[in-house]
């Protein structure tokens, strides 16, 4: 069986690596080609596109690149009619894969997609696409099966990848004189930059805890170093899971960590700002009461998410010396244990997407 993978990010890279994997192992005759990265490179993947040297995200970003965008696009429908595939694998990057769908859907290639867009969130119009050009959709939250089916598309549930692999994976302790706590400034520059300093300000009053700095090599040594200049914390690149897991609280950038640091059992304190444009645009268009993954799948406030005008280091004092307390942190750690309920199917995602796909061939 042929089978094409599109991502468009570091992280569709790693769970579609798995996928690869699982399917190789299934079946030693599959041929995959892909746009991909370093994990499905890894994998024995062949790649026509590195994602690395894609340097457009976001919506201002693609606007800024929109040549880039219809380059990359006429290319990969190239790559895709060259390489012939029995099936295409979508892997997040809504703004790109669906445009992807549309061809295969006109080719009459089965196309599948994994990690679906957040529709529930923002452009619900989304759907009209899903539902005309994707033969089946997998998501990674149990709540987005429903949210499908109210509108006539049949998505499956079968694994959340971030619950799997914190669930068969032990990371490293990082040991130090004081207990740690991680500040997690995202992965974007733009979140970095208007982040970082509130929470290094915030760091001034613990000096009975080490601060650690979750860094990405996306960024040079000298950027972060620039940035926590006067100081005390410390600087750890590419190792974010044995960082949490080392931790006694977190201060986390909205996005998948907030959902890392639960599953790790790690108190946080969610973290958001952007310019005051993006804020009142992002405000008029999403329609969710939570930015974090936790909060909107208990459907409940368990961790303070401090956004915008409410993020500042006098906020992030008064409720991080609250998580820190006994009380608070054994209720956000009983959420905890609801969530991963919520998340657990007894199954691997990856093998059973694998299995999925290698059924396709009889359908």
């Amino acid at each position: 069986m042929k089978i094409y993978i599109i991502t468009g990010e570091s992280s569709g890279d790693q769970h579609a690596s798995q996928i690869a994997k699982q399917l190789f192992i299934q079946d030693k005759n599959t041929q995959i080609k892909a746009w991909g990265g370093k994990n499905l490179i890894n994998e024995g993947v062949s790649i026509d596109q590195n994602i690395d040297e894609l340097n457009y995200m976001g919506f201002w970003e693609v606007l800024k690149n929109g040549f880039k965008v219809l380059n990359n696009l006429k290319k990969c429908k190239q790559n895709i009619i060259d390489f012939a595939p029995d099936l295409v694998l979508l892997v997040d990057y809504p703004g790109f894969n669906l445009e992807i769908a549309k061809f295969t859907n006109s080719l009459n290639i089965k196309t599948f997609y994994y990690i679906s867009p957040k529709i529930w969130a923002w452009k619900e119009n989304r759907i009209n696409k899903i539902k005309r050009y994707v033969d089946q959709m997998f998501v990674v939250f149990p709540f987005e099966v429903d949210y499908y089916k109210k509108r006539g598309v049949n998505a499956k549930y079968l694994g959340n990848p971030v619950f799997d692999f914190i669930s068969n994976n032990s990371f490293n302790l990082i040991n130090r004189n004081k207990p740690i706590i991680s500040l997690l400034p995202g992965s974007r520059k733009q979140e970095i930059d208007k982040i970082l300093p509130i929470m290094l300000e915030a760091t001034k009053g613990f000096s009975d805890y080490c601060f650690v700095v979750s860094a990405s090599s996306s960024f040079s040594s000298k950027y972060y170093s620039d940035l926590v200049a006067g100081f005390d914390v410390e600087i750890i690149f590419d190792n974010q899971y044995s960082i949490l897991k080392s931790s006694v609280a977190s201060l986390v950038t909205s996005g998948t960590s907030t959902l890392e640091a639960a599953l790790l059992n790690i108190p946080q304190i969610v973290c958001y700002k952007t310019s005051a444009l993006s804020f009142i645009l992002a405000k008029s268009f999403v329609k969710i009461k939570f930015i974090s993954l936790v909060n909107i799948l208990l459907d409940k406030k368990s961790i303070v998410e401090l956004i915008q005008s409410d993020l500042s280091s006098q906020n992030i004092v008064k409720n991080l010396n609250k998580i820190l307390d006994s009380n608070l942190r054994i209720n956000i750690l009983e959420d905890y244990k609801e969530l991963r309920k919520k998340l657990q199917t007894g199954k691997t995602v990856s093998l059973e997407i694998a299995k999925e796909i290698l059924d396709a061939r009889i359908a």
